[in-house]
């Protein structure tokens, strides 16, 4: 039984795929027909339940990768291939607190806020109101909109927040706001940038390389698919290759001098002694 709420994934014999939240009382229009949410919730999940026409949907309990796919956009997305390794690379987990901007259509950020669970925070810059609006929309759909805080503002200015554990920049000039961070972030905090050209990578090195940034890197995902059949195993003919440049790089904090005033003066050298040692005896010699 499917509590209301949960959200599901109903898949048609087509491959049609409908997410949508379990509302009782509910329906779901399909090109197969009218389908009812309450006949899918006493179905269960991995089970199928038929529309009025009798067309068999397979209803499942949807991963991440089902929620990213889903995302309605009008901007292009961070793929899978990258989010993964982002997450991994950034530390991203329950409890984590993380600053980014460029929320788009908020592919990422519902990534993001999958991750960090109800203990922790995603702070989301996004200048366009359109974009804005669209993402919010996004993560009420998938019911994580309250592990998200969404701002509609441009960052050129800074950010409002400080003290995150991690932070993400998926804009077009982010050397141009590198000086904000080290307000946002803690010392140690791993940071993450997106950039689809070199050229924006090389300026985007050379500005962390003048800063406050230790363990550089630079890569690309690509992913090579191959055909699922054990007689006829095969690559792909088409394959998602380059979709973006991810650079990473650890604020660290600048060490602080120490004032002259608390440096403790050396010791005084130790003389040597001009007296001269006795001789070692063997105490073969007879006593006096």
């Amino acid at each position: 039984m499917i509590e209301p709420g949960q959200l599901i994934l109903l898949i048609s014999q087509k491959g049609k795929r409908y997410l949508r939240k379990l509302e009782q009382g509910g329906e779901v229009h399909t090109h197969d027909g009218k389908l009812l949410m309450d006949d899918a919730a006493e179905a269960g999940f991995g089970q199928h339940v038929k529309t009025h026409l009798g067309r068999p949907y397979l209803i499942l309990k949807p991963t991440l990768h089902d929620l990213i796919k889903g995302v309605k956009r009008q901007t292009q997305i961070m793929y899978p291939k990258e989010i993964g390794y982002l997450m991994m690379k950034l530390g991203i987990g329950p409890g984590s607190t993380v600053i980014e901007s460029g929320t788009g259509s908020g592919g990422l950020t519902t990534a993001l806020a999958w991750f960090v669970g109800d203990t922790g925070k995603v702070i989301t810059y996004e200048r366009r109101a359109d974009f804005f609006k669209l993402a919010g929309k996004n993560l009420e759909r998938v019911g994580l909109s309250h592990r998200v805080e969404q701002i509609n503002q441009n960052i050129e200015d800074g950010f409002l927040h400080s003290g995150a554990d991690a932070l993400f920049l998926d804009v077009r000039t982010p050397w141009e706001y590198l000086h904000s961070i080290p307000q946002a972030v803690i010392p140690g905090a791993m940071c993450g940038f997106l950039l689809p050209t070199v050229n924006q990578v090389s300026e985007l090195l050379r500005g962390l390389e003048d800063g406050p940034f230790a363990e550089m890197e630079v890569l690309e995902i690509l992913v090579r698919r191959w055909k699922p059949v054990a007689d006829r195993l095969r690559p792909d003919d088409r394959m998602v290759a380059h979709t973006g440049f991810l650079v990473f790089a650890r604020y660290m904090e600048p060490p602080q001098e120490t004032p002259k005033s608390l440096i403790e003066p050396s010791a005084a050298p130790l003389q040597e002694s001009s007296q001269e040692l006795p001789e070692e005896t063997d105490g073969s010699e007879d006593e006096a």
